[in-house]
């Protein structure tokens, strides 16, 4: 076997190996996520449209326990206003907190904006400063039929989505569909991101499994959302655009950032996705007498939905008490092997990101990795040879699996989600080796042949 580098893939699921010091136990793992829209509309005049949802912040990990009680966060837009956060403590050991007063006035002339979350301690120590994706900003939602020009606005299959609802059009109804220990819910104050994703149904499984489907989603299409963090998901629906509280049947544009919805259950066509006060439940449609392709709904049956991003920053402090900001926070976008030499014991790669410093180092599992600082976007580092990981064995017969981490020169763990694997494969044999191991079989094949005829011999005599 040969040991060979096949890259790196996108995988949370193994743990660090070892017990040396960048590979200190996940438990005592600091994280910190960012929830918001990716679209906000612009407000004109005195009125205020604040962002909806409005951007929210958890804080989990049991490393925070010792400084939850002196934590306060401030949320801004970048540039502008800033909204202080206040956070509450959750039954599963997380803070909460939301930005609810958030806005963009019509004096702001920028398109595309990001919120910067800065968290201090209570002595003011300022902790770390946190940016999330970039929001484009919208003057209303579109009503024109969408084309790949305008596909930032478009919904795409397997993106994630919120929903919300207002009775009325009155804000202070509004209601997030949310869940809560394993049950759906609307909620007034927290919301929860959806996988949303296209497919259909296969008649020919036993069960009418769901297919998945690529590209946008379209009116008419089925769908199905799964809460991205419980996984609890709701049966598959179709989409249906809304109109002056009529779900229109013969739509199938694509369906586009802040569009009035409705979610047609497929087992009962008359049944929609409905809200009625903190419950989910199916509300019974009833058909347009002047039009067979409408059916009337309820308000509790029209939802809004807007595409939604999630940005997490994992880090660890073990013991020590880090007295710098663990901002600039790195981040790992992707990295290349550039080569592989000596008989594939020595691969070089190259990582890129933001916020990269010399101060870094790329480890792998808990084996420190020769680090070279190109630029704030670019690492380069040498690839720890696979007996690191396997015992010892220079020569790999199993596929291994390592995480990445960087690692700051005052110990400050930055997980990512990235992880390196070996692989083995089979060399191939040169000719001259070839025809050697060919020779090396005939001999011994002439040797057992020679031994089994001299035992038939011996019997032959007995």
């Amino acid at each position: 076997f040969l040991m060979l580098v096949t890259g790196l893939f996108k995988d949370v699921s193994h743990p660090l190996l070892g017990t040396r010091e960048p590979a200190r136990e996940d438990h005592a793992d600091q994280s910190i996520v960012i929830l918001h829209a990716k679209v906000a509309q612009k407000s004109y005049g005195n009125e205020k449209r604040f962002f909806c949802p409005p951007p929210c912040v958890y804080i989990r990990g049991h490393g925070w326990r010792v400084m939850q009680d002196h934590l306060k966060g401030e949320e801004t837009n970048s540039q502008a206003d800033t909204f202080k956060l206040l956070f509450d403590e959750q039954p599963n050991s997380r803070l909460f907190a939301c930005a609810k007063s958030l806005f963009i006035s019509d004096q702001d002339k920028r398109k595309h904006f990001r919120l910067v979350l800065q968290l201090f301690l209570g002595n003011r120590q300022e902790l770390g400063s946190f940016q999330s994706r970039m929001i484009k900003v919208i003057s209303k939602p579109s009503q024109k039929r969408q084309s790949m020009k305008n596909a930032d606005l478009c919904i795409s299959s397997c993106s994630r989505v919120a929903l919300f609802n207002r009775l009325r059009s009155q804000t202070v109804s509004t209601r997030y569909l949310s869940v809560d220990r394993g049950a759906f819910i609307a909620s007034a104050r927290q919301w929860t991101a959806f996988t949303i994703t296209m497919g259909k149904l296969d008649q020919r499984a036993d069960q009418g499994d769901f297919v998945l489907s690529e590209g946008f989603i379209c009116y008419g299409c089925v769908v199905q959302l799964v809460c991205t963090e419980s996984e609890v998901a709701l049966p598959p629906m179709v989409i249906r655009k809304v109109n002056k509280q009529h779900a229109i049947l013969d739509v199938d544009e694509p369906v586009s950032q802040l569009h009035k919805c409705a979610f047609q259950f497929r087992d009962d066509p008359h049944a929609y996705l409905c809200l009625s006060n903190d419950s989910i439940i199916q509300f019974q449609a009833s058909p347009s007498v002047r039009d067979p392709s409408r059916v009337l709904l309820n308000d509790g049956a029209c939802w809004t939905i807007i595409g939604v991003e999630a940005v997490e920053f994992t880090f660890n402090q073990g013991l020590t008490c880090i007295q710098t900001p663990v901002s600039p926070f790195p981040v790992i976008t992707d990295a290349v092997t550039l080569q592989v030499n000596g008989g594939g014991h020595v691969a070089m790669l190259e990582i890129h990101g933001e916020n990269f410093s010399p101060h870094l180092k790329v480890w792998f599992g808990n084996c420190e990795a020769d680090t070279m600082f190109k630029s704030q976007k670019s690492l380069l580092c040498v690839v720890p040879d696979v007996s690191m990981f396997s015992d010892g064995w220079r020569c790999l017969r199993r596929v291994i699996t390592v995480p990445l981490s960087l690692v700051r020169l005052d110990s400050l763990i930055y997980r990512t989600s990235f992880s390196f694997t070996y692989s083995p494969e089979f060399q191939p044999l040169a000719s001259h080796q070839l025809l050697l191991h060919m020779e090396e079989v005939s001999n011994y094949t002439a040797e057992l042949l020679s031994s089994v005829m001299s035992v038939n011999t011996a019997v032959y005599h007995l």
